[in-house]
């Protein structure tokens, strides 16, 4: 059904739409309640609001390395095969996916998600989502952000700007 929805008048595929398509080519659509709490995750605000009502429920686990010298502190979990560099600190709600590589000098700030196999290195960053697979060199503080699968942010300074607000999609790659 959703292959064959045309955008709104708002360029969003509508669930109405699809739920009246469903119904259409003789599906059963039920609806139920939901149990706790629940977020409509329509705009990247929203998806980052989302991110910190599920890691204000983080259980904190360490299935990483962290290297002398380095700092965790709060509810932090830290997926296996990653490594947190010295000189980094890790604040927490945060989670940490499997095989990333964080540090060295790096700040992980408070409700940030980060995605399996992502590297980040002498950066801040703080109340983002970072998909799996993203390299972040920037040197830069990056708040605020959504930045998709794959991507890429370099820069060839060092010097920390107050912050950068980014959404990215996949596989992007910028320089800043």
């Amino acid at each position: 059904i959703i292959r064959e929805l045309k955008p709104s008048w708002r360029n969003e595929l509508e669930i109405t739409d699809a739920i009246s398509g469903l119904i259409d080519a003789g599906y059963r659509v039920d609806a139920h309640i939901v149990d706790g709490w629940w977020k409509d995750t329509g705009k990247p605000e929203d998806i980052l609001e989302a991110n910190h009502l599920i890691l204000d429920d983080l259980k904190p686990y360490n299935k990483g390395k962290v290297e002398r010298n380095a700092k965790i502190g709060g509810r932090v979990a830290i997926g296996e095969g990653t490594i947190v560099k010295e000189g980094s600190f890790i604040k927490g709600p945060t989670i940490i996916g499997k095989n990333c590589e964080i540090g060295p000098d790096t700040y992980i700030g408070p409700y940030t998600a980060i995605g399996d196999n992502s590297v980040i290195i002498g950066t801040e960053i703080e109340s983002s989502i970072v998909m799996e697979g993203t390299k972040i060199t920037s040197g830069k503080k990056i708040v605020d952000s959504l930045i998709g699968a794959n991507s890429v942010i370099s820069s060839n300074e060092r010097k920390l700007p107050k912050g950068i607000r980014l959404i990215l999609g996949e596989n992007s790659t910028i320089s800043i």
